[in-house]
């Protein structure tokens, strides 16, 4: 099984930036890396026009389209209640060194939090969410009681994360 790490956030604290330049660090390495972004909103992967959509569109249940450099799926959810858990997600992965999670902030994956802003109006969420075990932020916050990286050292919490999982690089 893969080894998981999230990275969490309130909306626009970089989470998306700090994700895409760990998985670009990770492969220079050699690892083979997925990721599992969570949406609170409606999202298309496919767009009106495309034969894909109208299938969708048409009722399909599930939409599978492949060419020779990628494969998707599309899943049209029974339930509009909630999006599907982690563990649900992580079962459809193909096998891999290690999947980095964006978003499900309240799974038990150990995490680390982005926050830009000291003055958000939003409390941090290490402060009631016992799985996040390290911070990404511009600047420290003198209060918080877990290890501090600047945001864009990816090599430095790229070795944390390797270190934490015993990931082999």
């Amino acid at each position: 099984m893969a080894e998981l790490f999230g990275i969490t956030g309130w909306k626009d604290t970089g989470k998306t930036t700090l994700t895409r330049n760990l998985v670009s660090h990770f492969v220079s390495f050699g690892l083979r890396v997925s990721t599992i972004k969570h949406a609170h909103e409606d999202f298309d992967i496919d767009h009106v026009g495309t034969d894909s959509f109208a299938h969708r569109e048409a009722g399909a249940h599930e939409v599978a389209i492949a060419s020779p450099k990628r494969w998707a799926i599309m899943h049209e959810a029974t339930s509009r209640g909630a999006a599907p858990t982690l563990e649900t997600m992580l079962a459809r992965l193909s096998t891999c060194d290690l999947v980095l999670v964006e978003g499900y902030k309240s799974s038990p994956i150990p995490k680390i939090e982005c926050i830009l802003d000291a003055q958000s109006s939003q409390a941090p969420i290490w402060t009631s969410n016992k799985s996040v075990v390290a911070i990404a932020s511009p600047a420290p916050d003198a209060e918080a009681p877990l290890p501090h990286f600047d945001i864009s050292a990816i090599g430095d919490i790229a070795d944390y994360i390797t270190e934490r999982l015993g990931l082999r690089v």
